[in-house]
């Protein structure tokens, strides 16, 4: 039985990865609480062994020898002393070895959960651990269960061996984007919080991180750095403006991103269930930057105002509603992207 135990021990380490350290620590405290359930005057004196090399199991009272017992949980007699060791002498501690047959149904059970909870909470720890190294990355996961209540969704993620549930919110779905069970999607880990229920992972299909992690994935000129993604403003099933720039004057960072007839680009907007997205260059200057977030409006003037963060855009008569977008989100993702207020006007006007 003993040579069992330690090879089950050894297949739990295997199958999931939880160190053999850990649960000997478990399994001693298991024991313990079983013994002391039925004797809770024994707390100190209480030995386990378990030797891996000799698949020994051992579990012992350490009890002094003396000549009067006061107090037998802690105390035995010479005589008594000596039918567990002959060379028992006054003063000395002697192991006095306890048959765990003899726990009590309950003390057994009550051992049995120590365990049981042992490896729930390692197998936790291993999923916190791995889902924690994926913050701010991609997941595929698969969609098991959509809430009719409030649309959120229940979604099986996987990394390497480890696998979890984890729930995408309504307010982190893509707006009008519809969802069945069974579904391959891809989601951004936004955060991943240790909770007395286990480890939650906070997923999002609306965060710009997602885009970002899509072009790293499509486009290898930014997934080497030669083509930097300086900022993203998202307004997620709608549109997406991202700004580009590249240190080698040779590469082209919106081409690169586009791809060869429009590909690179058409997989993520796939992706991400048609959502529009804008590539414009990044420029140190801010009014190169602001005309060109605006696009696609032309733009004839960017003027800095006093206080830094604003500026006033002329633009064509014919470009204005193009330049302020449907309800106003042309205008109000290129503030987003640049951090600039920007008060857009018409030519006649100006």
């Amino acid at each position: 039985m003993n040579a069992e135990f330690f090879e089950a021990i050894e297949d739990i380490e295997k199958e999931k990865g939880i160190p053999r350290g850990y649960m000997y620590d478990k399994i001693r405290q298991a024991m313990l609480t079983a013994f002391r359930r039925d004797n809770p005057e024994c707390e100190d004196n209480v030995e386990i062994v378990l030797d891996e090399d000799k698949k020994r199991i051992e579990m012992n009272v350490m009890k002094t020898v003396v000549d009067e017992v006061a107090d037998p949980n802690h105390e035995i007699n010479l005589e008594s002393a000596r039918k567990y060791s002959r060379r028992a002498r006054l003063g000395d501690v002697v192991p006095i070895p306890v048959e765990t047959k003899k726990f009590g149904r309950i003390a057994a059970q009550s051992a049995k959960q120590v365990i049981i909870q042992g490896i729930r909470e390692a197998e936790r720890g291993l999923v916190y651990e791995e889902f924690t190294s994926k913050e701010h990355e991609i997941l595929t996961g698969i969609v098991s269960h959509i809430e009719p209540r409030n649309g959120a969704v229940s979604i099986r993620i996987s990394s390497n061996s480890e696998f979890t549930e984890a729930m995408l919110s309504a307010s982190e779905c893509i707006k009008g984007e519809t969802l069945t069970e069974g579904d391959h999607i891809k989601v951004y880990v936004v955060e991943v919080r240790n909770s007395t229920r286990g480890p939650q992972v906070l997923l999002s299909r609306t965060h710009p991180g997602l885009v970002k992690r899509l072009f790293e994935l499509e486009v290898p000129e930014i997934f080497d750095g030669t083509v930097e993604i300086k900022s993203i403003a998202r307004e997620a099933g709608s549109r997406t403006k991202m700004a580009v720039w590249s240190a080698d004057s040779n590469v082209d960072p919106i081409g690169s991103c586009v791809g060869p007839r429009g590909g690179r680009v058409a997989a993520i907007v796939n992706e991400l269930g048609g959502e529009k997205i804008d590539i414009v260059k990044y420029s140190e200057s801010p009014e190169e930057y602001i005309a060109a977030a605006l696009s696609p409006s032309e733009v004839v003037s960017v003027t800095m105002l006093e206080d830094g963060k604003s500026c006033r855009v002329i633009v064509p008569d014919s470009q204005l509603s193009l330049a302020i977008g449907k309800e106003g989100q042309n205008a109000r993702l290129a503030a987003k992207l640049t951090g600039f207020k920007i008060d857009i006007k018409p030519q006649s006007e100006a």
